[in-house]
């Protein structure tokens, strides 16, 4: 097996072999040594970059996370001149969609391990997508009552609970509704209803 000829080269073509690897056989189907033969590269060659499973998991979950947050900002970008509960209902569709479309990465990047060990920054590009749901909030409730943080908190466990029983086919069976009709009701359970 040939290697590339950078430190940075093949740490990148790792993370790309094991985003890729995520999106095929989702988040359990990846291991150290799939991760190397997807790469074309030497089994024990991860374990310079990332001396654990962990680590290098990390670093494929800190990838979603930033396509994410830049989906994020496209339709923060677009929708601008909206007013915040119509930015905030744009922000939550583009999360579903991204749910929706990206199964493996989704599951990958909201493992309490990773989230909880701080490898690779991860926490730190997490956080700020969480950021912006707060600021929303804050400022799409008319009268905010509580604290934003934990409305967002909130809000984002629906988004979290939509996804998940959306991916599972629960949520329309026990509901009887559309994934649409569900999202505007927990929009407005925790910012109220939109304005006419």
């Amino acid at each position: 097996m040939s290697e590339p000829n950078t430190d940075a080269g093949l740490r990148e073509r790792l993370v790309r072999a094991g985003v890729e690897l995520v999106a095929r056989e989702g988040a359990r189907g990846v291991s150290l040594r799939e991760i190397a033969r997807q790469a074309g590269v030497s089994h024990g060659a991860p374990r310079r970059y990332f001396p654990t499973h962990l680590s290098l998991l990390s670093a494929i979950a800190r990838e979603g996370f930033g396509q994410l947050a830049a989906e994020a900002g496209q339709v923060l970008a677009d929708g601008q001149q909206q007013s915040p509960r119509t930015q905030l209902a744009a922000l939550a569709r583009a999360y579903l969609a991204f749910a929706r479309d990206h199964r493996g990465m989704y599951e990958l990047m909201f493992r309490h391990d990773l989230l909880e060990s701080g490898e690779l920054g991860l926490r730190e590009t997490s956080l700020p997508l969480f950021d912006v749901f707060v600021d929303l909030v804050a400022r799409a409730h008319p009268r905010p009552q509580g604290d934003p943080r934990a409305r967002a908190g909130a809000l984002w466990a629906g988004l979290h609970g939509i996804a998940q029983l959306g991916a599972w086919r629960s949520l329309q069976l026990a509901t009887g509704a559309e994934e649409e009709d569900v999202l505007r009701a927990v929009l407005d359970a925790h910012v109220g209803p939109e304005s006419a």
